[in-house]
């Protein structure tokens, strides 16, 4: 995706530095979560459309699938194993605990993991059309959506805490 917008881009850098440099963590759950963000997605779409197309509705439930399963596979960094572990247990979904900041880091993989699907270019292309419009979501929403600073508390991400 070569339109990624430039404030989401810095977004992605903050996040890098808040969690592998400064050791400091998103707070769990957010607030949006992931599933509440795609939520408001349908529902602006439904606004500005005056109705829901099932194709947006169908690439918002593929967009959960797949952040559900990328989550613990790709998008943590080592950092956040740990949390992960204690946060979703049983049959929770990521989805329904992560936010913006961790979504963002899919919009990133996303291009890598469309190019081993097998799909015709038009619908790709349609697909991707659909993907960079919830991406101007996020960064329209981006002041409420994301946090501007993550919990100095890094619990248990380099052990040395509660020993």
């Amino acid at each position: 995706m070569s339109q990624f917008p430039v404030t989401l881009k810095k977004q992605l850098v903050d996040d890098w530095e808040f969690v592998t440099q400064l050791g400091k963590l998103v707070k769990l759950p957010r607030s949006p979560t992931v599933d509440g963000i795609l939520t408001k997605y349908l529902e602006y779409r439904v606004k500005k459309d005056n109705k829901i197309s099932d194709s947006c509705a169908e690439v918002t439930k593929g967009l959960r699938c797949y952040f559900d399963k990328a989550l613990p596979a790709m998008l943590l960094y080592k950092k956040e194993q740990k949390q992960y572990k204690e946060e979703i247990k049983g049959d929770v979904s990521p989805s329904t605990v992560y936010g913006a900041e961790h979504l963002l880091r899919l919009f990133v993989k996303l291009p890598e993991l469309l190019s081993s699907v097998n799909m015709e270019e038009d619908a790709l292309n349609k697909l991707q059309q659909k993907l960079l419009d919830i991406l101007k979501f996020l960064q329209k929403n981006q002041a409420h959506f994301f946090l501007s600073a993550y919990d100095g508390d890094s619990k248990g991400a380099d052990g040395a805490k509660g020993k």
